[in-house]
């Protein structure tokens, strides 16, 4: 059991908050495949509050995706606090904060990640968010700016004195991005030096590289990123798993074409046809994975310039699924 606040989920197996990846129509997906706790897009908070129409956009979510979190990002301490009153405003079940971001626009501006570098001002930050709001507050980090630089037990202990009520650890540091192992072995030192859950994220991409990450480290959640974009399934298999020791069997032609189809229609919906295509089009490869003709397929209904189009093609899938030629 997953307890953050009044959020109480199991096994704890959450989505993590991805750029262009985790909008709504996706966490609504993943929600419906097993997800117990969903997180927004990064949302700038300087965009916030400035009123900006993208930034307002990504604080949209859906009651049926509930437990989820809306995860802000920023380097001045002001701007983190009137984001954070304007996220709360919402009614979300979580704030987040956004202390792990690799990528050069956020980290070498001061936020995301770069906030590794400057422990006062990830101090400052994370107050000013904690006492803006009653909601519970995370913080999603990674194990430090580099590896001479790792200080994620100090952080820890840091983030619980000041009232973060969860902690979501990339176990990579930021000079690593995504490449190189992560390391999980730090998880359980983070847990012998503070009471608040500890989520482990990075390198989790199977069932049963989930079951090994709740047994080898004793982590009270684990946090699911790119293994998602890979396998939206991967939530149903790794709950299975962990209840029974088996795997699922794959899903069908059938039932992968009925779930894309099901996103495709949410994302016209809540983005319009335009957006809708270009943000499915990262998503063609997790969906019809390792079978016969899925570079081919993916390559049409990348080629579509119409959602009735790829919805045709889908439907044909589904009606038909003895393979994707058929």
């Amino acid at each position: 059991m997953l307890e953050i606040g009044s959020v109480q989920v199991s096994p704890g197996l959450l989505l993590a908050p991805m750029e262009d990846v985790t909008d709504l129509p996706f966490r609504v997906v993943c929600k419906r495949l097993g997800a117990d706790i969903v997180y927004t897009e990064f949302v700038n908070a300087e965009g916030l509050i400035r009123q900006a129409r993208r930034a307002r956009q990504k604080l949209r979510f859906l009651e049926a995706e509930r437990p989820v979190g809306i995860q802000l990002y920023g380097a001045a301490e002001l701007s983190m606090e009137k984001a954070a009153e304007l996220a709360a405003a919402q009614q979300p079940d979580l704030i987040d904060i956004n202390c792990g971001c690799w990528v050069s626009d956020v980290a070498l501006r001061g936020a995301g990640a770069g906030l590794l570098r400057d422990l006062p001002r990830m101090r400052e930050v994370v107050w000013r968010v904690v006492r803006s709001t009653s909601l519970p507050v995370t913080v999603k980090t990674r194990l430090g700016w580099d590896a001479e630089s790792i200080r994620i037990v100090e952080v820890a202990r840091m983030l619980a004195d000041l009232g973060v009520q969860a902690l979501a650890v990339h176990c990579r540091t930021r000079a690593q991005g995504h490449k190189g192992e992560a390391d999980h072995s730090w998880i359980p030192r983070i847990k012998e030096a503070v009471s608040i859950p500890v989520i482990l994220n990075g390198d989790v991409v199977s069932p049963q590289e989930v079951e090994r990450a709740f047994a080898s480290t004793g982590c009270d959640g684990v946090m699911i990123g790119r293994g998602a974009i890979q396998n939206p399934w991967i939530f149903r298999e790794a709950r299975s798993f962990l209840e029974t020791s088996r795997l699922l069997p794959p899903p069908s032609l059938r039932e992968r074409a009925e779930r894309c189809l099901e996103h495709l229609r949410l994302a016209v919906e809540h983005r319009g046809e335009a957006q809708a295509l270009a943000a499915l089009r990262r998503h063609y490869s997790g969906y019809f994975r390792e079978l016969p003709g899925a570079s081919r397929l993916r390559a049409e209904l990348a080629q579509c310039r119409q959602a009735g189009q790829v919805e045709e093609r889908l439907l044909a899938l589904a009606e038909a699924p003895a393979s994707i030629a058929a």
